[in-house]
This record gives C-alpha cells, sequence and structure tokens, in this order.
C-alpha cells in the first residue's frame, strides 16, 4: 500500500490531533504516502483531499480539536454517497483509510469495508463509549475538565452550603459521570445504564446532613436527564435548595492531556501497521494496556459495558 487517507469524523475529541500527526509520520516513515480528507465524511465525498507533509502535522500534538475539522454527513449514510466517496479515494490513488472518530465513524468505515475499501477505525471520542477498548481518545482530558470544573464548584458549594447538581456529557454512556463522580467525591452519581431512586437519593443527602454536612454534589450524565430537570424532581422531593451546572462544550475542548496524546500516538500508528499489512475492516484499541485489534463489522454488534465495580464503589465511597 502506497497510499492512505485519514480522515476525523463526528464530534471533536481532544487527541485527534496527535491522532493524525502519529498515521502521518508512521505512514510517512515507512515510505507510504498520507493525504489529509477535511470535513469528515462530506469532505470526502466532495474532495477535500490534500496530501500532508512531516510538516503538515507539526505543532499540533498539544491542541486540541481535529486540524481536518469534522463535520456530519447524511448523505454518507446512503449507498449513492458512499459510493462517491469511494470515487474520490480511488480518483486520489488513495488504497486505505484511517477513520478517527466514534460510533457514527465506524459506522462509515464499516460500510466502506462492506464494498470492498479497507479501512481501520480509530476511537476518538470523550464517551468512551466504543466496544473493543478499554479508553478511547479525548475520554481521560474530558474527564479531567469535568474534575476541575467539579473542583472549583465544590468550593461555592461550601461557602453557601447548597447541593449543586452537574450535568455532564457521554451521550447513552455514564462514564464520564462515573469517573468523574468518583474522582471528584460526589455524593450521587446518576448513569443511564441504572435506573435512580429518588427517594434513595434524598435520603443519602438527609443522613448526611444529619451528620453535619452542609453540601453535596451530584454528577447526571445527560443520558439520563437535564440537569435542571432532576434539580426540580430533588426540590420537589426535598427541601435542599439547590443549583445547576451544565459544563456542555467545555469537556470536549483543550489541550489533550499525556495520556490522551500517548494513546492517540499508539493507535494512530498501529493503524497505519495494519493498513500497510493489508489488514482492512479492523478497529485498533486498548486492553489491559496492549494495542489490540479486531473486526470493525463485529465491534458494532456489541455493546459498551460500564465498569459497575467502579460504581458499586462510588457508592460505597460516598455513604
Amino acid at each position: 500500500m502506497k497510499k492512505i487517507g485519514v480522515l476525523t469524523s463526528g464530534g471533536d475529541s481532544p487527541g485527534m490531533n496527535p491522532a493524525i500527526r502519529a498515521v502521518v509520520r508512521k505512514a510517512i516513515f515507512h515510505n507510504v504516502d498520507v493525504y489529509g480528507i477535511y470535513g469528515g465524511y462530506t469532505g470526502l465525498i466532495s474532495g477535500n483531499i490534500k496530501k500532508l507533509e512531516l510538516g503538515s502535522v507539526g505543532d499540533i500534538i498539544h491542541r486540541g480539536g481535529t486540524m481536518l475539522h469534522s463535520a456530519r454527513c447524511p448523505e454518507f449514510k446512503t449507498k449513492e454517497g458512499q459510493q462517491k466517496g469511494i470515487e474520490q479515494l480511488r480518483a486520489h490513488g488513495i488504497e486505505g483509510l484511517v477513520v478517527i472518530g466514534g460510533d457514527g465513524s465506524y459506522r462509515g468505515a464499516k460500510a466502506l469495508t462492506e464494498q470492498g475499501f479497507p479501512c481501520v477505525g480509530v476511537p476518538g471520542t470523550i464517551d468512551n463509549d466504543i466496544p473493543g477498548t478499554e479508553l478511547t481518545i479525548g475520554f481521560d482530558t474530558a474527564l479531567n475538565t469535568v474534575i476541575d470544573a467539579v473542583d472549583k464548584i465544590r468550593d461555592t458549594a461550601t461557602s453557601h452550603e447548597r447541593t449543586f447538581v452537574i450535568e455532564v456529557m457521554g451521550r447513552n454512556a455514564g462514564d464520564i459521570a462515573l469517573w468523574a463522580g468518583l474522582a471528584g467525591g460526589a455524593e450521587t452519581i446518576l448513569i443511564p445504564e441504572e435506573n435512580y431512586d429518588m427517594n434513595e437519593v434524598a435520603e443519602r443527602l438527609r443522613s448526611g446532613q444529619e451528620r453535619g454536612k452542609k453540601h453535596s454534589i451530584i454528577i447526571v450524565a445527560e443520558g439520563v436527564c437535564s440537569g435542571y430537570e432532576f434539580a426540580k424532581q430533588l426540590q420537589e422531593a426535598t427541601s435542599f435548595e439547590t443549583r445547576v451546572s451544565v459544563l456542555g462544550h467545555i469537556q470536549r475542548g483543550g489541550s489533550p492531556t499525556a495520556a490522551d496524546r500517548v494513546l492517540a500516538s499508539r493507535l494512530g500508528a498501529r493503524a497505519v501497521e495494519l493498513l500497510i499489512e493489508g489488514k482492512g475492516g479492523r478497529a485498533v484499541g486498548m486492553e489491559k494496556n496492549q494495542l489490540v485489534d479486531y473486526d470493525i463489522i463485529e465491534a458494532l454488534g456489541k455493546k459498551h459495558t460500564l465498569d459497575f465495580d467502579l460504581f458499586k464503589l462510588s457508592k460505597e465511597l460516598s455513604i
């Protein structure tokens, strides 16, 4: 394989730039030309494709977001859109494609694979919800952004003796809420994978108040409900004065942590190795700190599972 392409798709995540850098430099190290596809699958269909050199990815390893930009592309969900993309790849002589993104990006790579074009998926999403890998690029950075916010909000919660509800991202996965809640010492963590009992939440708050606790932090994953909706329910069930903070898109931005830069570099480089070895239709990931790769079609048939041991531990430590 002498020419490969790389694109980022879907929601951006910190660490996508280090992953792009790894793909480009690993390929060039092995005398393989690399073409950047700008604007995700939308850019692929329109032919927004440019050759990348070593200098093209200089000074990006510490930057959040993605230099290749990203976009949603409903047209690529159709056979006609996918065929347009393949025609563009062939017109540029590209023989394999690295796709960096989340679930929707993988589905695009799967569609290309099923039509005979070799793709390798690299998990880039803050949600940490891609099956087959314990960690996704961007999760650690987003997690640290949330923890920093929780620490600051706790100062205000303590000063004013209030209960704060903090809504975090994660779509239908509770990993950000769970890990941030455990690391930030939240009294209650609500995740979409587990139903909550408002009476239990209220009793936990009352129990803390009775032993002299004047403030509480409640982390709500967006897949459960909005922070404002939950705060309304809580105030109807208790007399606690409640404030809400919705962290929103700040969780996607910022300079990637060292952990995300290393993870992105390892996964991006491995994706190139697979294409050079002639192995398309794969996805890369980490299991027990070891690089793994697996069938991308099979992966999309599986469901991401939350670490319920961590969830149990969070309850035990927040008594």
